[in-house]
């Protein structure tokens, strides 16, 4: 009689109370998440930004620093996501980005090309850089502003989370900051 009172209190919770609880979780919008940041999310890079009206400001860097915030709306394995497992990926993220001249390639205002083994790049007010292509990241994004590399991280981030783990969470924050008080903050919320 023990043995079937077990089961049956298993039973009961897993066909009524569980649903019942991701039900009201879900209702109430509630999540679990992780925050991560460690000294090593970091990298130091340098930019130049392309405003509107053509003007750039000078080249110039910035010693950067990531943070991230994953959400889900349940735990498995009692966990939203191994710290063990994000961190090396965030710090490979930001590895990639360390000592280089950051250049937004989808920026149609710059004109951008090869010589020999350098990028040329070629600004609107006639600037004209030539840059060893060893040391320049070409970014997918229109500027580098923080922002604009906070969805650059963050899209990075998480194509490697699903890629290795086959993973995603609901949300997920990445904040960039260029100067200590000074960030930007990107959220990616699937749908």
């Amino acid at each position: 009689m023990q043995q079937s009172g077990k089961a049956l209190d298993n039973y009961l919770t897993q066909e009524y109370l569980a649903p019942t609880s991701k039900r009201v979780r879900k209702a109430l919008n509630l999540a679990y998440s992780i925050k991560v940041y460690k000294q090593y999310f970091n990298f130091a890079s340098s930019h130049f930004m392309i405003f509107e009206n053509g003007t750039r400001e000078p080249l110039h860097g910035h010693n950067y620093r990531v943070m991230l915030k994953g959400e889900v709306p349940a735990l498995s394995g009692d966990m939203v996501f191994d710290f063990l497992d994000i961190k090396p990926i965030v710090r490979e993220v930001c590895d990639s980005l360390d000592h280089k001249l950051l250049i937004p390639k989808d920026n149609t205002q710059l004109k951008i090309y090869t010589d020999k083994k350098n990028f040329v790049i070629e600004t609107p007010d006639e600037s004209y850089f030539s840059i060893p292509q060893t040391d320049v990241l070409l970014l997918p994004i229109l500027n580098t502003s923080a922002e604009r590399i906070a969805v650059y991280i963050c899209d990075e981030i998480r194509q490697k989370v699903k890629d290795r783990f086959g993973f995603s969470f609901n949300n997920l924050e990445v904040e960039v900051e260029e100067t200590p008080g000074q960030s930007a903050v990107f959220v990616h919320k699937e749908l």
